[in-house]
């Protein structure tokens, strides 16, 4: 829908076993802001072409652990695969940004914003709120 208005967004994807953040940037590409979290079952894809198609997304940027800190146990090689399914099924460019503290960092964000201590306990609002951090690192070094 976006898309045939000329308007296009960014998503970020912060990938997780049992739940995907997701984040979009503004049309002119300068903020990131939380937008969903999304189950990882058999209708991830399904709920993911809906929003790439009404929200005209050009590019995914996929987070990833800085592969010099993780352990063998990481889920490195799921986002790998995880990626391949992505660029196979819409085609767009999807880059790799290093996740490094992003749990982190959203931890405090909703900390500072979200004022509900049982809303805050909501694991979903972490992982689309590390998605928006993504995203808004990616575009702030575009920028630089």
């Amino acid at each position: 829908m976006s898309d045939l208005l000329g308007e296009t967004r960014i998503m970020a994807i912060d990938f997780g076993l049992k739940r995907i953040g997701i984040a979009l940037s503004d049309t002119l590409k300068m903020f990131a802001y939380p937008h969903t979290t999304i189950l990882n079952n058999d209708r991830f894809f399904l709920e993911l072409d809906k929003i790439i198609k009404e929200k005209g997304i050009i590019k995914i940027i996929l987070g990833i652990p800085n592969q010099n800190r993780v352990s063998k146990t990481s889920v490195v090689k799921d986002i790998n695969e995880f990626r391949l399914k992505l660029n196979n099924r819409y085609g767009l460019e999807v880059i790799l940004w290093d996740e490094t503290f992003t749990s982190i960092i959203a931890q405090q964000h909703i900390l500072e914003s979200v004022n509900k201590k049982e809303k805050r306990k909501d694991k979903g609002l972490l992982d689309m709120h590390s998605a928006a951090i993504i995203l808004q690192e990616f575009l702030d070094k575009q920028k630089a």
